[in-house]
């Protein structure tokens, strides 16, 4: 066996975060707009639900075809990568010459989600050929450039000085997503992938026929009840809180609060797998889970008071949100045969995002029913589950191929 150059894995494990960064930032790029779309086109809650979830709803679509068809497992990974990213970026693009209020808004979001099926799962994928005793570092890593990219939108925003030209961040991110699908040839693996398996539409519901990946789907679905409904409204719930207060700027003020509290959850994930590898995977989780469920539970009780305490509630939230999730996706690299890994980590993503819809679509009518002063706090019933999977999951004998035995 060759062995391989720390130097040389280290190099093809950045480039490819950056990569996965600078591509993901379009799955927020419209989301991170609802503010000035509200105040310039009088945007309803419905139709800015619509602006996150359209992208989910087209990558539980892809992610179902590319499992189906174990695309993820049968294209070769960097042309799937770079040619879902250039039509993600044009897509995205496109959008600046329509009417943001349109229907084919909303299609070109749901095309963009699509395309997200052939880029964050297959980074995965990728950089799962480099690990070694490391697994959960790796794809913390990972996940912390999805943290980033997802982040990023809410710092475009300030490049339109003007506060309502809602076409630049746009156009930005497209611009990103189009170097990442160029440099994405220049990442290297770090062995060979395993040949699919012959087409068989059953294999994909050996992730619910195995227990131990039927737990940790399970946790990861109780973490995604939470996750992108936070990420999709915290930004109008700080706005909103901002204005309340009569902030000097408010919109400014958001806008950088909200790219912190996302953007910190890159640190926590890192953090996380690196803790993970070492005390286990589901050690983190449920850690990660009773402190993210506890902040849902509590935020809504800070809106439109000391923007302190609020942002120091948001930043811990933040860094929690997310802390667990490269390790749901790392059980499910432990845990399933090689030359199936990228069909079950797409399975697993497609579900969860599923799941993540109704949670967007419904806080703005938990906020028209209970004010923002609760409205986050249902979210707090996906981690309370979670934990209680991932404590199953723990018990089973198969749980020690977890972090190298430590569970």
């Amino acid at each position: 066996m060759v062995a391989i150059s720390p130097q040389k894995k280290w190099q093809a494990v950045s480039l490819l975060a950056i990569c996965q960064v600078l591509a993901l930032s379009l799955w927020f790029s419209a989301t991170a707009l609802i503010p000035v779309l509200k105040a310039e086109f009088g945007l309803g809650g419905f139709h800015a639900s619509l602006f996150s979830s359209s992208v989910a709803i087209g990558f539980v679509a892809g992610t179902l075809l590319s499992a189906m068809f174990s695309l993820a497992d049968r294209m070769p990974p960097k042309f799937f990568f770079a040619i879902s990213t250039l039509i993600a970026a044009l897509a995205n693009a496109s959008i600046v010459f329509l009417d943001p209020l349109s229907t084919e808004v909303i299609l070109l979001r749901l095309l963009t989600g699509i395309c997200m099926a052939g880029i964050y799962p297959i980074g995965m994928k990728m950089v799962s050929t480099w690990a070694k005793n490391d697994t959960g570092l790796l794809v913390g890593l990972l996940v912390g450039a999805l943290t980033l990219g997802s982040a990023f939108p809410h710092i475009l925003n300030l490049l339109d000085t003007s506060g309502f030209d809602w076409r630049i961040p746009l156009i930005a991110g497209s611009g990103l997503a189009l170097i990442s699908a160029f440099l994405i040839r220049f990442v290297s693996l770090g062995h060979d992938i395993p040949k699919a398996p012959p087409l068989d539409l059953s294999l994909a519901l050996y992730a619910w026929k195995y227990k131990p990946l039927r737990l940790a789907n399970f946790g990861y679905f109780g973490h995604m009840w939470e996750l992108y409904a936070m990420w999709a409204w915290i930004g109008v719930f700080l706005y909103e809180s901002f204005q309340i207060i009569n902030l000097a700027d408010a919109r400014f003020d958001a806008n950088l609060a909200t790219f912190a509290t996302i953007a910190v959850g890159g640190l926590g994930s890192l953090v996380a797998g690196i803790a993970a590898d070492r005390l286990g995977r589901t050690t983190i989780t449920i850690l990660a889970m009773v402190i993210s469920g506890s902040c849902a539970l509590i935020v809504g009780l800070f809106f439109g008071g000391n923007p302190v305490f609020l942002i120091i509630i948001c930043l811990i939230w933040g860094i929690s949100v997310i802390a667990d999730s490269a390790q749901f996706s790392t059980c499910i690299i432990e845990l399933s045969p090689k030359n199936m890994l990228g069909t079950m980590l797409t399975i697993q993503t497609c579900v969860g995002f599923l799941i993540s819809l109704s949670t967007i679509h419904l806080v703005p009518l938990f906020v028209d029913i209970v004010t923002w002063k609760y409205a986050f706090a249902p979210l707090a019933i996906g981690p309370m589950l979670g934990v209680l999977a991932m404590i199953r999951l723990r018990q089973l004998p198969e749980a020690r191929s977890l972090a190298n035995g430590n569970r």
